[in-house]
């Protein structure tokens, strides 16, 4: 039954037993193939660490329920007080729980402070996402991710996306998910600052972005590739970056359907690096 805590905080429930059903949310956070099918058809994600969670309210996502030990509850009970009722009409659920059952509920030493489990919210049209940047004014600036598979490097990328002033992002149909817990923790919440979706078509989709006005450059090796350099000297008005998966990066269709190739000068018999390394290059580079 949920309670109001002597800090002033309504909703909260002690727990103790790590198979308690209200803790569905949160159990075998640590299996990757398990956890990208099960919170996108749930329509949830779990924000980990006080400072994530802070930034996920603060762009508008609205969290199910709260899991942490009792000795992070002050420090969130200011934010947690003053939320909305969730859609039944009572408080959000903070569940407090010992760090041992924590660990049992989630598979890994919950030591960053707090978990919530949020609401999943709609993603936008990719015109209304490129329309609605800058203040309306439009996107100049597009990062587009093709198949990436390692959630560490989508959550890099994200966080050089927000530092270098990088519009929005687009990810293929096959692409990590954003929103998976660990790319959220690398990127320290920037993805809830760096507007995103996911394209329904590949390489199709990138047709829509040319709709657009934007010149897509895919960053590839090739032998009539243009040099970084070249390309920041005189850069066109709208420009898409797009960034190939790890190991063999971009696929020959979406070069081909690219507008132009785009390669970092390397030095020392190094030939490309890494995704997430390569983004903040390219995005520094391109700047505006």
């Amino acid at each position: 039954m949920s309670t109001s805590d002597p800090a002033g905080v309504p909703g909260v429930v002690r727990v103790t037993d790590p198979a308690d059903e209200r803790l569905g949310d949160y159990t075998n956070l640590t299996d990757v193939r398990l956890r990208s099918k099960h919170e996108p058809e749930k329509g949830l994600y779990i924000a980990e660490s006080s400072t994530v969670i802070r930034r996920a309210i603060a762009a508008g996502h609205r969290p199910r329920s709260f899991l942490m030990a009792e000795k992070w509850l002050p420090e969130l009970a200011p934010l947690i007080a003053g939320l909305p009722p969730g859609d039944d009409g009572a408080p959000v659920p903070v569940h407090l729980a010992e760090p041992a059952v924590l660990e049992q509920v989630t598979g890994f030493n919950v030591h960053r402070g707090a978990l919530a489990a949020m609401h999943r919210p709609a993603l936008p049209a990719v015109h209304d996402l490129l329309a609605a940047a800058r203040g309306g004014a439009g996107a100049r600036r597009v990062a587009v991710l093709e198949d990436l598979v390692d959630h560490t490097n989508v959550g890099a990328v994200f966080r050089s996306a927000a530092a270098l002033g990088v519009d929005a992002v687009l990810v293929s149909p096959r692409c990590a998910d954003p929103l998976y817990r660990r790319s959220v923790r690398v990127s320290m919440g920037t993805v809830f600052q760096v507007p995103w979706t996911r394209l329904e078509a590949w390489p199709g989709g990138l047709d829509a972005l040319r709709a657009e006005g934007f010149t897509v450059a895919a960053l590839a090796l090739s032998d009539d590739a243009l040099s970084l350099d070249e390309l920041e000297s005189d850069p066109p008005e709208r420009l898409a970056l797009v960034l190939g998966t790890e190991g063999d990066g971009l696929s020959a269709t979406a070069v081909a359907a690219s507008d132009t190739v785009v390669k970092i000068p390397m030095a020392g018999d190094v030939d490309s690096l890494n995704v997430a390394a390569a983004s903040a290059v390219a995005f520094w580079a391109t700047r505006v």
